[in-house]
């Protein structure tokens, strides 16, 4: 995800309750190159932060990104080495793209401290309208299976892994760009329904 998604994710930081992330380490869960990292660090300043990706050729240009921030992206699968290590994951819009939802729980879980929470944004979903138009779009644009998950589906994974889940609209209320042509929206109305009512924000917190 490029820099485009700059407006959405300044939308979901500002979302989020915890505005003082300076003494905290994060992880974004599916980096591609780095962004969101980057916007949060500038937004909220935190202690360290971590991003995977399976992308190897998108980790190495996250790294190379990343200035003299206290980050370092990695691929996904060395996670291993993080038991108990971060204080918020956060993920844009890649559960949709996880074959195994409750492996993902799991895995999120392994990494947070006690008490540690999880934010997750979700608008590629069963219960989005657009779904059905959608899903082969995506499948063309990407090397990983489409997964047709619904909100519920996201929820109850998190629940059955021990978490305390929560969610609400991702309520995104600033200016939607509009372009005369898109495969993915017919009219504007259906740009702003998606941006405002469909995307889900999820907090899921580790309990004991």
């Amino acid at each position: 995800m490029g820099s485009h998604h700059g407006p959405m994710w300044r939308h979901f930081i500002d979302k989020i309750p915890e505005h003082d992330l300076s003494t905290k380490t994060v992880l974004d869960f599916g980096c591609n190159q780095g962004g969101f990292l980057r916007t949060l660090y500038a937004a909220r300043p935190f202690k360290f932060g971590l991003g995977v990706d399976i992308a190897v050729e998108s980790v190495r240009r996250a790294n190379e990104l990343k200035g003299d921030m206290p980050l370092d992206y990695r691929i996904a699968d060395q996670l291993s080495d993080w038991s108990g290590r971060f204080d918020i994951a956060f993920s844009y819009e890649v559960l949709y793209l996880l074959p195994d939802l409750a492996a993902h729980a799991r895995q999120i879980r392994e990494v947070l401290r006690e008490g540690g929470t999880y934010y997750a944004v979700i608008g590629c979903h069963a219960d989005n309208p657009l779904w059905p138009r959608w899903r082969g779009l995506i499948a063309e644009t990407t090397n990983l299976p489409v997964q047709d998950y619904s909100p519920d589906d996201c929820a109850s994974a998190f629940i059955s892994s021990g978490f305390e889940v929560a969610a609400r609209k991702f309520g995104y209320d600033g200016f939607v760009p509009v372009d005369e042509q898109s495969q993915y929206y017919a009219t504007v109305v259906e740009r702003l329904t998606y941006a405002d009512e469909v995307k889900v924000l999820f907090r899921m917190v580790k309990s004991g």
